[in-house]
């Protein structure tokens, strides 16, 4: 008779992910004006594009954004940790943001100033104009026949027709990088959601930059 060991099953270990500002947070709950900066210097450029989503201003989106930064300071003790600092960050500004949203849309009714006329500039996307983690599947073939460069004006036009939730998905996760749980807390999404926003918002970039270019490979 043949004895066969045991077989011995390993448990997937499941890690959190370490929150790069906790130690940040830690110094700016204790005074330290410096954390405050490198905060600040760290996720500005994020919280502003997204603002940018709801408004159309980017004075408005500087305000909205200074704005959240005055909500964390005074609520910074608050903060509980049950999400990253970032996420809560960006959840705060997104209730700013789709205040002013409405506001600036209510006096751009009543107003046939020039300066309501457009809807998108470049910092809708990002100072550079590069496509700064696209969507999967179809971007490397992309990459390879065009720069990043000349797909700006597509892509900026294809996120401006956008509605507002579709395209802040796809900011948050295809160029600020944020993972699908946390733009489900930003944005108040179910998972659900979230995944056909982003779906819908990708298929709409590609068929942009495919009815400028020609069919892409899938």
């Amino acid at each position: 008779m043949s004895i066969h060991a045991p077989r011995l099953r390993w448990a997937r270990r499941h890690t959190t992910p370490v929150d790069p500002d906790l130690r940040l947070l830690e110094r700016l709950r204790d005074g330290d004006e410096e954390a405050f900066v490198t905060l600040v210097s760290r996720h500005h450029d994020p919280m502003l594009r997204l603002a940018r989503t709801f408004v159309h201003s980017h004075a408005v989106a500087e305000e909205v954004v200074q704005d959240t930064w005055l909500g964390v300071l005074r609520g910074i003790e608050r903060f509980e940790g049950r999400s990253s600092l970032r996420t809560w960050l960006l959840a705060i500004l997104v209730n700013r943001a789709r205040t002013a949203g409405a506001r600036e849309a209510r006096s751009v009714a009543n107003s046939d100033s020039p300066e309501f006329v457009a809807a998108v500039d470049a910092g809708r996307f990002q100072s550079s104009g590069a496509w700064s983690s696209p969507p999967e599947h179809w971007v490397d073939d992309l990459e390879e026949r065009i720069g990043a460069q000349a797909l700006r004006a597509q892509i900026l036009a294809a996120l401006a027709e956008m509605p507002e939730r579709q395209r802040a998905v796809v900011m948050l996760r295809d160029v600020d990088g944020l993972r699908a749980d946390e733009v489900c807390q930003v944005l108040d999404l179910s998972a659900a959601n979230e995944r056909v926003l982003l779906h819908r918002g990708r298929s709409r970039l590609r068929q942009a930059l495919e009815d400028e270019m020609g069919a892409v490979p899938a």
